[in-house]
């Protein structure tokens, strides 16, 4: 469990840390709890959106990211909410 591993690093650290995490996930599960949506999309296989302690929706990534099915979600990606 990764909660914001990046959150106080300056960016060449943050990027060694996301190199490490792209090669620890290919041989075990790795989740990252974070807010910042350009690190989700670098590293998810798989994203998980919890609003106000409700799942939302889960699904691929590249689906999440590209096409959400709920509008909370879409809402969160474009800026709308939170």
């Amino acid at each position: 469990l990764c909660d914001e591993p990046t959150s106080a690093l300056d960016p060449i650290s943050a990027q060694r840390i996301e190199e490490q995490l792209k090669i620890l996930k290919e041989e075990t599960t790795i989740v990252v709890v974070t807010h910042l949506l350009r690190q989700a999309r670098r590293l998810a296989d798989y994203v998980i959106f919890l609003w106000m302690g409700v799942l939302v929706e889960a699904g691929l990534a590249a689906q999440m990211f590209t096409s959400p099915r709920d509008e909370r979600t879409q809402a969160y990606l474009s800026g709308d909410l939170g």
